[in-house]
């Protein structure tokens, strides 16, 4: 005879609950999306928010850029942090950038120094092409050995072309080798309109004969691409004020003089007679550029009350120009606008002060966001008006346990001056403001009855 083992109460309750678990999985298989769902934040289309804070903007009237009556056939004006485009006088005109096109060539310098390609205490032996250019020069011979650092400074102080072709040679192999590289660097720096030949600004004709490359065209860069390329100059090597500000440089003991840095407006010259009505405040870089196609040229960053400009004029008429033109640019960056934060780190978004946890301890766990955000606006902006975008993870990742500090969707910021055609737009992080601990098995157990009887009467109570 078989006796039937007595089941405890305790496993009477478990296989009951078992039971009508599958019951619940069978009769309604879409119980579990429901109960989610029940749970889901209201989003709009592909789980993303949109708020903007309320305008309410006390600035003073902009003036245009026709009251500033530059004297130059293009300008620029940018802050580098945020991208923002200040001031554009035909700005994606492309025109010869004479020996600012040095700046790409300082780029790459650094890059290789940086990288450990090479050192700027490394020797340099001049070859036959470099001893052979014209224009600003430090008069190097072929078989010359200079540092890296000593050609670097001819290069960024004197507009030394010699130098230039020196180091351009030991970086890439060759000049044209290089001029691959600079063009290759300025697709990826997005530069519409760059196109170099050499490394130093020279018109073709100018060029050494043997060295000169087939074909028809000159360098050429907007005012834009200059203004990008000086961001990447003074983003990605900070350490560029090291040469630029170097006033004067005795480049070999028996010089007679040394060679002088052609930005009259370095702030070091406020206290040098020849230069000191040009000084401008916090002006640090960064290239000038002359010929006789280009005209005046010159690319000049300057910080103030910890806010940065680019600038860039080309064509101008005169040396003495180039800087008066570049110091009303400036002048009208910094006197009407200012960097400001218009959001604080670990700030709640509203609309969106939680997400849904499954299997989690509580059903939501609030989310703040990982960095503050910070935008160019007109001085004086009292609560610029931020347009707010959200995109959450998918509901279905977010499973605890997760820890706090945990990514689960992001915020795009946007902004735009007005009267001005770009739009600022900053991307940060949403992030878990405390870990969300999973539950326990009794109290998923007891969450997924109460989902399946909650769901049971709904359907009951929709038959009538």
């Amino acid at each position: 005879m078989k006796y039937k083992r007595k089941l405890s109460s305790k496993q009477i309750v478990i296989k009951t609950v078992a039971a009508g678990l599958l019951l619940n999985m069978l009769a309604f298989p879409a119980a579990s999306a429901m109960a989610e769902a029940v749970n889901k934040p209201a989003t709009t289309e592909a789980g993303t928010k949109a708020a903007a804070t309320p305008a309410k903007t006390a600035a003073a009237k902009i003036p245009s850029v026709e009251s500033l009556g530059l004297n130059v056939k293009s300008a620029v004006l940018i802050e580098p942090t945020t991208g923002e485009v200040l001031l554009s006088l035909n700005a994606d005109q492309a025109m010869p950038p004479a020996s600012m096109t040095k700046m790409m060539t300082e780029y790459l310098v650094t890059e290789a120094v940086n990288s450990g390609k090479i050192s700027w205490d490394q020797k340099v032996i001049v070859q036959e092409n470099a001893s052979k250019q014209i224009g600003s020069r430090i008069f190097l011979a072929a078989g010359d050995e200079h540092t890296v650092k000593e050609l670097y400074i001819a290069m960024a102080v004197g507009s030394a072309n010699d130098a230039t072709v020196a180091l351009a040679e030991l970086v890439a192999g060759s000049e044209q080798q290089f001029v691959t590289m600079m063009n290759e660097t300025a697709k990826k720096m997005g530069m519409k309109t760059a196109h170099f030949i050499n490394p130093t600004g020279l018109d073709r004709k100018d060029m050494p004969a043997k060295f000169r490359p087939e074909g028809e065209g000159e360098t050429v860069m907007s005012a834009m691409d200059a203004a990008i390329l000086a961001k990447y100059i003074v983003t990605d090597h900070p350490e560029f004020t090291d040469f630029t500000t170097i006033q004067s440089y005795k480049f070999r003991e028996r010089d007679s003089k040394p060679m002088i840095n052609y930005n009259w407006m370095l702030e070091a010259n406020k206290n040098i007679p020849n230069f000191k009505a040009y000084a401008y405040p916090g002006l640090d870089g960064l290239k000038t550029g002359h010929t006789t196609n280009a005209g005046n040229c010159f690319t000049g960053t300057a910080v103030r009350d910890g806010m940065r400009l680019i600038s860039v004029v080309m064509g101008a008429d005169s040396e003495a120009h180039r800087f008066t033109e570049t110091k009303k640019v400036l002048d009208f960056g910094f006197n009407n606008f200012e960097i400001k934060q218009v959001v604080a780190p670990k700030a709640v978004i509203e609309g969106t002060e939680t997400v849904p946890v499954l299997k989690g301890k509580n059903k939501e766990v609030p989310v703040v966001t990982d960095a503050g955000v910070t935008f160019m606006v007109p001085k004086g902006t009292v609560s610029p008006q931020i347009k707010t975008t959200v995109v959450t993870n998918d509901p279905a990742t977010l499973v605890a346990p997760i820890a706090g500090a945990s990514k689960v969707g992001k915020v795009t910021y946007s902004y735009k001056i007005e009267g001005m055609n770009q739009t600022q737009e900053k991307t940060v992080n949403l992030i878990t403001a405390e870990e969300a601990e999973k539950a326990g098995w009794f109290k998923l157990l007891l969450r997924a009855i109460g989902n399946f009887f909650g769901d049971l009467f709904k359907g009951i109570k929709n038959l009538f």
